[in-house]
């Protein structure tokens, strides 16, 4: 089934103003009084978290650890170190993120 150009657009204004309404929620919620503590530990642990949970994801595909064989882990080590480096110096996550899965990318297809 075929949108007609109205309807294409009234899909994308609805997602848009739906997602905005989203984004703005806890902004419009917590303007007047602060937030709950459970959000506070959130906003405060959570980061530490996902990165942890990535990188035992990341780890447990055995190509990437295969010690016998090429690559020898060579990607996802030197990618972990990179992150670790990027985000010890310049302490921020986004550039250490980003930072460490540009190594891994180029070096996985690379070697």
């Amino acid at each position: 089934m075929r949108l007609s150009m109205i309807q294409a657009f009234i899909a994308i204004l609805s997602t848009a103003l739906l997602m905005f309404l989203l984004r703005a929620f806890p902004f419009i919620l917590f303007s007047k009084r602060k937030p709950p503590q459970i959000l506070s530990f959130i906003e405060k642990y959570i980061p530490a978290m996902v990165i942890g949970v990535l990188l035992v994801y990341c780890l447990s595909d055995p190509k990437y650890l295969t010690f016998t064989s090429a690559p020898w882990g060579i990607p996802a080590i030197t990618g972990i170190c990179a992150t670790i480096l990027l985000h010890l110096w310049k302490s921020n996550s986004m550039i250490s993120i980003f930072g460490g899965t540009i190594i891994f990318m180029v070096l996985d297809s690379l070697i």
